[in-house]
């Protein structure tokens, strides 16, 4: 097994920090407090910060510093409109491909989705939901697209964080989860991956809240 470099420990380290919202979209992250909070010096920390502007997750702004990526409307649409593609075409190969180990996987994501729906834990289904997608990514047995998957998914969880907050959306996502491991359980890829567009895509009432969302990140 390749050794990870210490960089690429702390752009983990740092990446999760901001999927998990220590890091708000557009605020500034200062190398000295990272340095001091990682215990390292300040060049590992520039090297993991370059590397996070490489994938889109800060911004490196010359002579101001470096800012977690905050997306406008128009470009979050964007994004969520290719990651609606991306998931739903995870969802149409796991539907052909998917094994009885990744198969497990799935359903054990889906009952902790459903353990932290009925809590009414919106935070802990953030963290459960982002499981049970991965395991479709996995199951796609496809490397490339679920790298890409996992990437996008990465800079859009900050937003989907802020979707959940929405009354009812917990709810309603869990629902288009259980459609979803249904139609991957049937085999049917056509429906898996419809389903899957569906459940990410930002259109109508869903559009109009997560504008309200970013609205209100943006005041604050």
């Amino acid at each position: 097994m390749a050794k990870v470099s210490q960089a690429q420990r702390l752009r983990d380290l740092l990446e999760d920090a901001i999927v998990a919202g220590r890091f708000a979209p557009g605020e500034r992250l200062d190398p000295d407090a990272l340095a001091l909070e990682y215990d390292c010096s300040r060049t590992p920390i520039r090297e993991a910060i370059q590397q996070l502007a490489m994938s889109g997750m800060v911004q490196v702004v010359p002579k101001r510093g470096t800012f977690v990526t905050r997306l406008g409307v128009s470009d979050l649409v964007e994004r969520f409109e290719v990651m609606a593609q991306l998931e739903g075409l995870c969802g149409r190969l796991a539907a052909r491909r998917m094994n009885d180990d990744e198969h497990a996987a799935l359903i054990t994501a889906l009952k902790a989705c459903r353990e932290r729906a009925k809590a009414q834990d919106a935070n802990g289904y953030y963290y459960e939901n982002s499981v049970f997608h991965h395991c479709i990514y996995a199951a796609s047995h496809n490397q490339f697209l679920a790298q890409e998957a996992t990437r996008l998914h990465a800079l859009l969880q900050p937003y989907r964080r802020l979707q959940l907050q929405v009354r009812m959306r917990v709810e309603n996502s869990l629902a288009e989860h259980e459609a979803i491991v249904a139609a991957i359980e049937a085999g049917d890829g056509e429906r898996a991956e419809a389903l899957l567009r569906e459940h990410v895509m930002v259109q109508g009432e869903r559009f109009n809240d997560l504008v309200a969302s970013v609205r209100e990140l943006e005041m604050g």
